[in-house]
C-alpha cells in the first residue's frame, strides 16, 4: 500500500539542500526524501533510562562493594548566638 503525503511550508534553504543531496543520490528530491525518512525511522529508539538504572549498570560489573562505616558519635552541643 503506497499514501501520498503532502508537506508543506517547507523554507526555500531546506528545500535546496533537499535539491542537492538528491542530485548528489542521482534522484528526485522526492525519492530522497523518503530514503531521508526511511533511515530515520528504521533505527530503534534509545530507550531512556533512569538515573538509578544508569548507575546501576556502571557499578554492577564491579560485583558489590562493602563500606565499612565508621562509629557514629554523641551529638554535639547546637551553638549559641548571643541570646
Amino acid at each position: 500500500m503506497t499514501t501520498t503525503m503532502t508537506i508543506r511550508n517547507i523554507d526555500d534553504q531546506l528545500k535546496a539542500r533537499l535539491r542537492m543531496k538528491a542530485a548528489m543520490h542521482g534522484r528526485s528530491m522526492e525519492e530522497e526524501a523518503r530514503d531521508i525518512l526511511r533511515a530515520a525511522l528504521s533505527v530503534q529508539p534509545v530507550r531512556a533510562t533512569t538515573l538509578v538504572e544508569a548507575i546501576r549498570a556502571r557499578i554492577a560489573p564491579l560485583k558489590g562493594i562493602e563500606l565499612t562505616l565508621p562509629e557514629r558519635g554523641p551529638l554535639r552541643e547546637p551553638p549559641e548566638f548571643g541570646v
